[in-house]
């Protein structure tokens, strides 16, 4: 009789294809690594944002590389995991790709749901509202799907390079609970909600904070850096770096 899988596995901000990354094979590997070590007990996967550093989807092209880490998630799918794909500031065109050809479900909103009796809610955690205006256009995605592909990639890596660099400091920096945003919508969000854990990308800093009433804040880190992913074995919730 097969074990029941009982682990619930969280990641965010992998960044795949950066052109930070000196050497990107490894680093896809390395997910794909991670992807294996957990397999045998996950009965469900979330990506919270991030994966990819630029995702723009065409209608009949498909970006070069990531076959590895693809094919791993075709795997898991296949073999009855639950993987769900948020989409972030980086990788906000996905649109149905990933559902129809892999198997994943995607999110473009807040995901509010329960396991093993315990409520979870979970955002990539970007909260500029120019950007979310501008990537959400309809007209501006018709616009850039014009571009030829290797121009519209080059264009979005050279973006998603510039825009990290900017950030780097200040996404690994703690600003202390009334200068995180992400923990001042937490205190607000559970005034009027119940929910036991709050889960987060985009910070790339791992943290993991309680509430006066008991509920708490994780924010995953990355795995570009940190390597870090968040698990949850049934009963308790716990940070990781791999």
């Amino acid at each position: 009789m097969q074990m029941q899988k009982t682990h619930i596995y969280f990641i965010s901000d992998a960044h795949l294809g950066s052109w930070l990354v000196k050497n990107p094979r490894e680093h896809e590997n390395r997910l794909v690594h991670w992807l294996d070590s957990i397999k045998a007990n996950a009965s469900t996967i979330y990506l919270l944002g991030d994966i990819f550093d630029f995702w723009f989807e065409y209608k009949t092209v498909v970006p070069k590389g990531f076959v590895r880490f693809f094919g791993k998630l075709a795997e898991l799918t296949d073999s009855g995991i639950d993987i769900h794909f948020f989409t972030g500031n980086h990788d906000v065109w996905a649109f149905d790709y990933f559902e129809q050809e892999i198997g994943l479900k995607t999110h473009r909103e807040p995901l509010k749901v329960e396991h093993f009796g315990k409520i979870f809610y979970m955002r990539h955690g970007d909260d500029s509202n120019f950007l979310h205006k501008i990537f959400h256009n309809r007209f501006l995605q018709r616009a850039f799907a014009c571009l030829p592909p290797r121009l519209g990639q080059n264009l979005g890596y050279f973006w998603a390079k510039k825009n990290r660099e900017k950030l780097t400091e200040t996404h690994t920096r703690y600003k202390g609970e009334d200068g995180e945003p992400l923990i001042r919508f937490a205190k607000k969000y559970v005034q009027t909600h119940k929910v036991d854990y709050l889960v987060f990308g985009h910070r790339h800093l791992p943290l993991k904070l309680q509430l006066a009433a008991g509920e708490q804040i994780i924010i995953l880190g990355d795995f570009i850096n940190l390597f870090t992913y968040g698990e949850f074995d049934g009963e308790n919730f716990e940070l990781k770096e791999f």
